[in-house]
């Protein structure tokens, strides 16, 4: 264990002075265009609310450093999310991230809290003009604070690391002559409702391999609608765990602030049915 939490704040230095460092050099809004580097999802990697696209944060470019921060806030019937992130963009190529949730559990008592670091590395691809669209490897290594209700409801571990790859295109005057973006991810993982509630169970202990999908309309260039769905593991006997789904609107003011909110349809978490409710979501980029 004494390993472990070594190697965990190695992590969380080593993403820190690289975020930090980002501000010694010429950290502003890239040089591509507006939205491409959609907004944050809930575990800080750049993309929808729920899940990662293969883009990376911010606007920045071959050449150029970007820096983003987020904070994110959801409503649901027995539940309170809390996350806050940034996010690091290298020429284009490489992403680091760094994300906090706090679940308030509300209806229950108590809170969960869980720390996510995380990589994308671009492999290859264009959202605009490669007929394949982009493509990204992603890691996305979390850890709960405390574990004891993880593991009081059946999760076998408090740490985990979830493998994702992504796919996104942005298709030209695709719907009434305005853009589409589409987004696929394959994600590999033993979380059990993202982690906040452990990894594996007395179900199932292996990672599963969960498919999730987005696509979303420009009703203007700088107005996008459209919607999430996230596939989920189901790990724990205690309880089912539902995938998740979103109708979201994101208004991107500037390359510099995106305002995000959406209805999140989220099943049963931790026994409790039909969580559902609001979600809101400011980035900065720099």
């Amino acid at each position: 264990m004494r390993v472990i939490r070594s190697l965990r704040h190695i992590l969380w230095r080593f993403v820190c002075a690289a975020l930090l460092a980002a501000l010694s050099l010429n950290v502003s809004a890239g040089s591509r265009l507006l939205a491409t580097g959609g907004v944050t999802q809930i575990e800080g990697a750049a993309g929808g609310g729920l899940s990662p696209w293969a883009v990376l944060a911010g606007t920045a470019s071959s050449g150029e450093v970007g820096l983003t921060a987020m904070g994110t806030r959801a409503w649901l019937n027995d539940y309170r999310l809390s996350v806050g992130g940034v996010g690091l963009n290298l020429h284009d190529h490489l992403e680091l991230s760094l994300a906090r949730q706090r679940l308030d559990l509300t209806t229950l008592g108590g809170e969960l809290e869980q720390t996510i670091v995380g990589g994308k590395l671009r492999l290859f691809g264009d959202l605009l003009y490669h007929p394949w669209g982009i493509w990204s490897l992603g890691v996305q290594h979390k850890w709960l604070e405390d574990g004891a209700l993880p593991r009081a409801v059946g999760a076998t571990d408090t740490r985990g690391t979830d493998l994702y790859l992504s796919g996104s295109k942005l298709w030209f005057s695709a719907i009434a002559g305005r853009n589409l973006v589409t987004n696929l991810t394959l994600r590999h993982s033993a979380a059990n409702q993202g982690g906040l509630l452990g990894y594996g169970g007395d179900a199932k202990d292996s990672a599963s391999l969960l498919v999730e999908g987005s696509l979303g309309v420009f009703i203007t260039p700088n107005w996008i609608i459209g919607a999430e769905y996230r596939q989920k593991p189901d790990n724990l006997s205690f309880a089912e765990e539902d995938d998740w789904q979103s109708l979201y609107s994101a208004y991107f003011f500037s390359k510099q602030v995106s305002l995000t909110a959406a209805w999140l349809e989220l099943g049963s978490i931790a026994g409790l049915a039909d969580q559902r409710g609001g979600y809101v979501s400011l980035q900065f980029a720099y």
